[in-house]
């Protein structure tokens, strides 16, 4: 499943715009690289596998942003089939991803004008450091980060802001200065209770109706990756 790139008239924005944070974070899924439809598409293929039918998509997509684990945790009846419908997904996951996933448009650019700039950039995500790595690298944006935050990394995972809060030290960064970029209400809520800048992806699976009813309402509203230069200023 794929969205349309959302118009954005970028006709006078500088190539070489100046970042107007000192700090940048991103989310990863649904922000930097387009996976939604991988993640669908494996959430499918687990539900039909072990409960027989497949649950509203809605239910799955609430939880976009939280680890693996923590959703699978919604829908299995004991422990026992959560690991089980954890080991299902993966495996789809892994099969298929190299086919359905890709960076989204702009994004590339993006990354390239703020690393050129010596901004510090961190990914902060709810992957496994071993899937977030893949992604980076199969679309070409590892080598922009200089530091990631994964599940493997803290003990509370988003919406908590145990993964902001430990970017920014790895960073050495104050939370005055930072941006967190994602595409989901908890990204928001996380940056918030991390006391960072928030700016919401909507690129992504998530329409500004999903974050204002989610009580998460970002800084910022960006409709295309370009326009996060034109904010903070």
């Amino acid at each position: 499943m794929s969205k349309p790139e959302p118009h954005c008239d970028i006709d006078d924005w500088n190539p070489e715009p100046v970042p107007h944070f000192s700090t940048y974070l991103f989310d990863l899924d649904g922000t930097l690289i387009d996976s939604i439809g991988l993640i669908m598409a494996s959430y499918r293929h687990t539900m039909q596998r072990h409960l027989g039918a497949v649950p509203a998509e809605r239910d799955w997509r609430a939880g976009f942003g939280t680890p693996l684990r923590t959703q699978l945790a919604k829908f299995g009846r004991d422990p026992d089939e959560v690991e089980a419908m954890t080991a299902t997904y993966r495996a789809y996951n892994n099969e298929h991803h190299d086919q359905m996933v890709t960076a989204y448009p702009g994004v590339h650019d993006l990354l390239e004008s703020l690393h050129a700039a010596g901004v510090p950039l961190a990914v902060v995500t709810s992957k496994s450091r071993a899937s977030m790595e893949r992604g980076l690298r199969l679309c070409a944006l590892d080598h922009f980060f200089r530091e990631h935050v994964t599940t493997d990394d803290v003990t509370r995972f988003k919406p908590h802001p145990e993964p902001v809060i430990e970017a920014l030290a790895r960073l050495s960064a104050e939370a005055s200065g930072t941006v967190f970029v994602g595409d989901s209400p908890h990204d928001v809520a996380a940056g918030r209770a991390a006391g960072v800048q928030t700016a919401a992806a909507l690129w992504g699976p998530f329409d500004t109706s999903a974050f204002e009813e989610s009580g998460h309402k970002p800084d910022f509203w960006l409709h295309h990756p370009a326009e996060l230069h034109r904010v903070g200023s």
